[in-house]
């Protein structure tokens, strides 16, 4: 069985927010704990990759909501939105 590239790459953008939803859990864990933190620029870049997860991570575990430059996350999610619709609709 094979899978098409459009199953691929939905399987992929699945497992990015995946990781991205993990990392910021993850952060809050070694928050809590004091320990070695994952540093705002690797947040960052998982939310430019993974911005649904990185949405969720956020605000399911309260974490990075109030620094500035997190806001950044719903805007990644709305051009990820956008373009996902663009796809969609050249497809149907």
């Amino acid at each position: 069985m094979t899978i098409s590239t459009l199953e691929f790459f939905l399987i992929l953008y699945a497992v990015v927010n995946g990781c991205a939803f993990v990392a910021y859990a993850y952060d809050k864990k070694k928050a809590a704990t004091a320990a070695w933190r994952t540093p705002e620029n690797v947040l960052l870049l998982y939310a430019l990759a993974g911005p649904f997860g990185a949405y969720a991570g956020m605000k399911i575990f309260r974490h990075k909501t109030q620094k500035i430059k997190f806001y950044l996350v719903p805007l990644f999610l709305v051009i990820h939105s956008g373009v996902i619709i663009a796809i969609l609709l050249n497809f149907l």
